[in-house]
């Protein structure tokens, strides 16, 4: 296989990489659960994902009877006590992800991640799952101090990998927008934490299995 557009390939983390959404539920769940409220299953938690914790929990808390700011606040630490001690007993990568990784790494490209998640959850998961020697780096949503889609993570991603040609695959609209204002393509993901349709995230392709990642990098036009 030959990949001759990009030198790196960059992800987002949770629900383009690794689905986390067991581990987050978990964290969120334990949360309202100090204040009484009933669980979540996985999948009700899943479309609350992808804009980082404290969204998460005040969409959580919203749907689960209400809440103000200063309940936010007292429960935010909660949750991410929890889910620190508690970040890859569900969370996998997703079908077909380490063969697609194999692929790109012996067509010669450098992967890579920048992800919204704060580096004290970003760094320990990805030793714990087994996959932090794959990537050329890692950078998380306070790395650089500003989060996506602000284009300052992707170039720092970009630059900490050697620099040349990337292309950015994620699952949300910071991820998108983030691949956009850094002047590189995307590739959205259907099977991500998505609130919305897919198409609605205007990528420059989809992909709905780690299968069709190469194959769509080898024919991308130069």
């Amino acid at each position: 296989m030959t990949i001759k557009n990009f030198d790196i390939v960059g992800f987002d983390l949770d629900g383009t990489l690794i689905d986390t959404s067991g581990d987050l539920a978990a964290a969120v769940n334990h949360a309202i659960g100090t204040i009484g409220r009933a669980h979540f299953p996985v999948s009700a938690i899943k479309p609350f994902v992808g804009k980082g914790a404290r969204v998460m929990l005040e969409r959580a808390l919203a749907a689960s009877g209400g809440g103000d700011a200063a309940l936010l606040e007292r429960l935010l630490p909660i949750l991410l006590d929890y889910y620190e001690q508690n970040l890859a007993i569900h969370s996998r990568p997703y079908p077909g992800l380490i063969t697609a990784m194999d692929a790109l790494a012996a067509a010669g490209v450098k992967l890579a991640i920048c992800t919204n998640k704060a580096e004290r959850f970003t760094i320990p998961l990805m030793h714990q799952i087994g996959l932090s020697d794959r990537f050329a780096s890692i950078i998380g949503g306070d790395t650089v101090g500003v989060a996506k889609p602000d284009p300052a993570p992707i170039h720092e991603m970009i630059a900490r990998a050697g620099g040349g040609r990337a292309i950015f695959v994620g699952d949300t609209i910071n991820d998108i927008a983030g691949a956009r204002n850094a002047g590189i393509p995307s590739i959205a993901v259907s099977f991500g934490f998505l609130d919305g349709p897919v198409e609605d995230l205007n990528a420059d392709a989809v992909i709905g299995h780690f299968d069709e990642l190469s194959p769509l990098l080898e024919r991308w036009p130069g």
